[in-house]
Formats: C-alpha cells, sequence, structure tokens
C-alpha cells in the first residue's frame, strides 16, 4: 500500500505541475485583484486597491486567500509561480483529507483490507481530478476553498451527523474541543476565503433537524447549532470590525455584487438575466462585460425576450450603455422592469425551468474555462473539422466529468443499503445538493468552478463503490456495537458463525 500511495502522490503532483506550467492563469478574471490586495496589504498594510492613482480600503473580495497570497508573497516575493506551485503543494493535502473521509465512511462498513480499497481509490481518484487539479494553476481561491471545506467535511462526519449512534456508539470522537465548535470554526475560516462556505452547516443543520426532530432532542440540537454559529462567527469578527473602523460600514463578507465604493451595485440587470441566463457562454459574453467592455445584442439569446417590443427596448438600453461603459441608475431600473414583467408572465421559467437548467450546466459543463479551448461538441461534424484537438480535449474532459459523477452515484447506491453509512451519506448528499440549489436559484452566472468545492464528497462517494459488497454488521447482544465485521463469504471453506 505504502508503494500506491507514493505513486497517486507523484501522478497528482505530476498532473498539477503540468496544468502549472503549461496552463497558469495569473491575469484573468479575480486573479488581478487578489494579487493587488495581497500586495497593497504586504507592502502598504492597506487591504486595498488603487482607485484613481490613490489607494483605497475596501471589502470588495473577503480577505482569507488575499492573507494567503501574502505569505507566499512575503516568503518568495511577487512571484505568482511560487503560488501556483504552493498550491500544487495544498491540493495534495486535499487529496488525502478527501482519502481520510473515504477511511471513515469505509470504517463503518468494511473490514480493514476493504477499507484499504477505499482509501487508495480516494487517493487516486483525488489524485488524478483534472477539475481540482487545473485550478492550482490559477491565482484564483478555489484550491484553498476546497482543502477547507474538505477538512470540515472530515469534521462533521466525526460527529452525529456521519454516524446512527443507536448503532455504533463505539466510534464517536471525543477530542478536546467540541466538534460542533471546530467544524465552525473551520468554516468560519474557509467562509473569508468563499463567503458561501456556510452552506456547508447549513446542509449539516438540515440534517441534523431531521435526526433530531422530536422534542427530547432539542436540547442537543440547539447545542450543536450553537456551538457551529460561535465557531463560523469568530473569524469573521476581525473582518467585520475592520469594515466597520475602516468603511464605517457592518460587513461580515463581501458585498453581494463585489462593487468598490460609490459603484452601482446592478440588481435590475442581474434580475433581468436571472430570467434567462443559464449557459456559462452567456455569461462570458454579457454579464462579464458589463462595465468595461460592449454588449452586443446578437450575443444574447431570443430566450431573453418575450416580445419584439422587449427586444427592441432592450436593444434601445444596450445601445445607450455602450456609449458609456457604465451602467446608470435609470438604465437598471429599466432593466429591473423588465425582469419583473418577464418574472409575471412567466413565473415557472424563471424560478424552475431556467434554475434547473443552470444546474446542468453547472455540472455537466466541460470544465474548460481556464484552458485554451472552446468547450464546444455541437454541431459534431463541424468542431471535428474545425479544430479536432479542441473537439477531443473537450469530449475526453465530459467523459471523465461524467465518470466522476457516475461513480458517486454508484457509490452512494452502494452505501445506502448498510445502515451505518446512510447518515453520512446523506450529509454529503445533502451538502451537494444545498450547493447546488444556492448557485442555480440565487447566483445569475453558472460558472462550473462553483461546484468544485462539491468534489471532496463526490470523489468520497465515489470511492466507496470500490469496496467490496458486505454485509450490515449486527449489534452484539448486550445491545452496543460488536465492533467488528465479517465477510458474508466464509473464508478458508469453514462454515460462518450462526
Amino acid at each position: 500500500m505504502r508503494w500506491n500511495v507514493l505513486s497517486a502522490v507523484l501522478a497528482g503532483l505530476l498532473l498539477r505541475f503540468l496544468f502549472v506550467l503549461k496552463f497558469p492563469v495569473t491575469d484573468a478574471g479575480d486573479s488581478p485583484f487578489y494579487i493587488e490586495l495581497a500586495w497593497n496589504w504586504l507592502k502598504h498594510h492597506v487591504y486595498g486597491l488603487v482607485v484613481n492613482a490613490h489607494l483605497v480600503p475596501v471589502d470588495m473580495r473577503v480577505p482569507g486567500y488575499p492573507a494567503f497570497l501574502a505569505a507566499i508573497f512575503a516568503l518568495a516575493g511577487r512571484s505568482e509561480r511560487a503560488v501556483l506551485f504552493a498550491q500544487a503543494a495544498l491540493d495534495m493535502l486535499t487529496c488525502f483529507a478527501i482519502a481520510l473521509i473515504g477511511a471513515f465512511v469505509a470504517s463503518r462498513w468494511a473490514p480493514q483490507r476493504a477499507r484499504s480499497r477505499v482509501i487508495l481509490a480516494a487517493l487516486w481518484l483525488a489524485a488524478l481530478c483534472p477539475f481540482t487539479a487545473n485550478y492550482t494553476a490559477a491565482v484564483l481561491a478555489e484550491t484553498l476553498a476546497i482543502f477547507l471545506t474538505a477538512v470540515a467535511l472530515l469534521v462533521l462526519l466525526r460527529t452525529e451527523i456521519g454516524a446512527d449512534c443507536a448503532l455504533a456508539p463505539a466510534t464517536r470522537w471525543h477530542p478536546r474541543v467540541s466538534p460542533w465548535f471546530l467544524a465552525g470554526l473551520i468554516v468560519g475560516i474557509a467562509t473569508l476565503v468563499r463567503p458561501e462556505t456556510p452552506l456547508l452547516l447549513f446542509a449539516a443543520g438540515l440534517v441534523l433537524l431531521c435526526k433530531w426532530w422530536r422534542p427530547a432532542n432539542w436540547p442537543r440540537l440547539l447545542r450543536a447549532v450553537a456551538l457551529m454559529a460561535l465557531g463560523l462567527l469568530l473569524p469573521l469578527l476581525p473582518w467585520a470590525a475592520r469594515n466597520a473602523g475602516t468603511l464605517h460600514k457592518l460587513q461580515f463578507l463581501a458585498p453581494r455584487y463585489g462593487e468598490l465604493p460609490g459603484e452601482l451595485a446592478p440588481r435590475g440587470f442581474d434580475a433581468w438575466e436571472h430570467t434567462w441566463l443559464w449557459r456559462f457562454r452567456d455569461a462570458f459574453l454579457v454579464d462579464w462585460k458589463l462595465d468595461s467592455e460592449t454588449i452586443d445584442l446578437a450575443d444574447i439569446p431570443a430566450s431573453a425576450f418575450d416580445s419584439p417590443q422587449q427586444r427592441a427596448r432592450v436593444k434601445e438600453l444596450l445601445a445607450a450603455y455602450n456609449k458609456t461603459l457604465a451602467l446608470t441608475p435609470a438604465e437598471d431600473r429599466a432593466f429591473a422592469e423588465i425582469a419583473r414583467r418577464r418574472t409575471a408572465q412567466h413565473p415557472l421559467r424563471t424560478w424552475i425551468k431556467v434554475p434547473l437548467l443552470r444546474s446542468l450546466a453547472l455540472w455537466f459543463a466541460p470544465r474548460v474555462e481556464l484552458l485554451p479551448y472552446t468547450g464546444q461538441l455541437f454541431p459534431i461534424s463541424s468542431e471535428w473539422e474545425n479544430d479536432r484537438e479542441d473537439f477531443c480535449v473537450t469530449l475526453a474532459l465530459v467523459a471523465i466529468n461524467a465518470l466522476y459523477l457516475a461513480l458517486a452515484a454508484i457509490g452512494a447506491l452502494r452505501a445506502w443499503q448498510n445502515k451505518r453509512l446512510r447518515p453520512a451519506i446523506a450529509f454529503l448528499l445533502t451538502f451537494i445538493a444545498v450547493r447546488t440549489a444556492f448557485f442555480a436559484w440565487f447566483v445569475e452566472t453558472p460558472e462550473p468552478r462553483y461546484m468544485l468545492e462539491c468534489f471532496p464528497a463526490v470523489i468520497a462517494l465515489g470511492a466507496l463503490g470500490f469496496a467490496p459488497a458486505l454485509s450490515s454488521p449486527q449489534p452484539a447482544r448486550d445491545g452496543s456495537s460488536a465492533g467488528k465485521f465479517e465477510e458474508t463469504v466464509p473464508s478458508r471453506g469453514l462454515p460462518a458463525r450462526p
């Protein structure tokens, strides 16, 4: 097993170094913001950006990832490549955290030999996952957020969330610090990296509510929720205090639209996009161009308009915007009115159809947003003739993504057959569902990277499918867990125990 683990580590590092050396991303998307925030914080002791030739304190991004960058810059200078290699190493630690998740879940199911298979499967699946590996080559918060999410999942699974206490009381975890508080603390730190991370605690709360719904268990439920909330709040307090003292406003996370002080938050424009935008392509051609580039009406699909008059109104608004490249409050209110009318006429489209399509886009995209490929497969004959390398890479990534999701589904279905595993499986699936629903229903831009924080759960579930089919262990006669597992097939030809 030692050589197998070493081989997985080497293969994972090689894959990540390949992305770092061949496809580095240091000047696209949010990368320049993160780098400038970290450098100004390190050199000028101001968490801010240069606006109109002045260094201005901002709160447009939570400070966790800039702090990570500043720490690396303090050691290696302003070297983006040093950041990428550090992220590659951190992502390998994430692989081990995922393996530990699989090991913990499998420990309630399988003997040592089978647990080893789950651990190795989880390690190899995590090490060779091209989607998480790809983001180590970008100066973006995903790698750090995935690591912290995996650690938080591991801690939460070692509470009552991940075990049926009636079946396995002997396997509870008793650390010096309450695991509820520790989980909240880790999620609080992760919230300073990605502000939507508390969704993990929301998923844990839903599972606990289902588990402890009887009034007799309400004190335990309130205690667990209170400890998680306290742990979550503590890392956020310094950030909130800084915003209150420096920017004179109470802000525990970051502005919903990531705007600079004095900038317009495009609530109306986003509300209009919410009624039709579900493809990542449309986010790239429309949403990301707002306040920086012209927006071409031809790039907007027909589903964004309910009538010729509505299309003409949008054309008029975009023409006015394109002259200044700055959305005015009047234009934003006009888009809000269009969104209101579209939703009033077709509420199911806005609140059901489009979010469901957005969910499919989040999970089944080829995930080539950081790679020099289009991600286009259709029409097949045309794409094949125009650029065969692009087509083959896209098709391969679609197939790999589908494989990971299929393995997760198979592992979840097999594990659900064992009563010991149902609480843990329910929690992992609830987390995936909650995060998907949040980004599908409440975020207009379906960026595939938003689902990467779910991959520790996806990979751990997939690894469970590699364990042999085993019977559910039975409690001992005295009511406690026997703590031993027996294979359904007798060994050495001896009859099985009665």
